[in-house]
């Protein structure tokens, strides 16, 4: 009379293990694919430039973590903070000056003291001229390019307002160890090509001489001597 309470309280017992191994299978799943969604993978440019993406290229190296700014940091210098890394990606700075131009070195200065890293292009050749004149339509100095934006002559205020509208903090936030690349002419000088050397004439080529006829001999001068 007793015994099937009994049995019903094993079934139910049963039945509560079954649903908490499959409550707990669901969350392994779960969480392997969590695991999974939550890879990071390294990515090498053709350019040197390195990316991240949870999407895993031929023969790339899983990193996570730290790990990848350590390698970001390892490969292509000190790793840039994200806000002022998209600012650079979205709106990249130049920079066009001259030699003794006291405003491009104010220019200069102001970019540097506030952590903007910026590519410098130096105006000293006709060619330097000729190639700004058709890339802005000026050839005053300096000249700043925010993105697509030109700003002529420097005003610290203006510079200011257009490196603020294109995302780029405030206050430096560049690595202590960070350095701008060296400025470069705007037109790269090419070499002078070397003088052609002209070629060795051929044997065939040169007229032999003509063979003077022996002297003749007079008998009445037994010298030889001819006038």
């Amino acid at each position: 009379m007793y015994a099937y309470p009994k049995m019903r309280t094993q079934s139910s017992n049963l039945g509560q293990h079954l649903m908490l191994a499959a409550t707990l299978a669901a969350g392994l799943l779960l969480a392997q694919g969590g695991a999974h969604a939550q890879a990071v993978y390294r990515i090498v440019g053709p350019d040197g430039k390195v990316t991240f993406s949870d999407k895993p290229p031929a023969s790339a190296a899983k990193v996570t973590g730290v790990e990848a700014a350590a390698a970001s940091a390892e490969t292509s210098g000190p790793a840039l903070p994200y806000e002022l890394r998209q600012a650079v990606t979205k709106y990249p700075v130049t920079l066009y000056t001259a030699k003794d131009c006291a405003p491009c070195d104010s220019g200069r200065s102001l970019l540097r003291t506030r952590g903007v890293p910026f590519s410098e292009k130096t105006i000293n050749s006709n060619d330097d001229i000729e190639s700004l004149q058709r890339l802005a339509g000026t050839t005053s100095l300096p000249l700043l390019t925010v993105g697509g934006q030109q700003i002529r002559g420097y005003s610290d205020q203006e510079w200011m307002q257009y490196l603020s509208a294109a995302g780029y903090p405030e206050k430096s936030k560049l690595p202590a160890n960070y350095r701008n690349p060296a400025a470069t002419p705007l037109v790269t000088a090419q070499a002078p090509a070397a003088p052609a050397v002209p070629a060795a004439p051929k044997a065939s080529d040169v007229n032999p001489l003509p063979t003077p006829p022996p002297p003749q001999v007079y008998p009445g001068n037994p010298a030889g001597i001819q006038f």
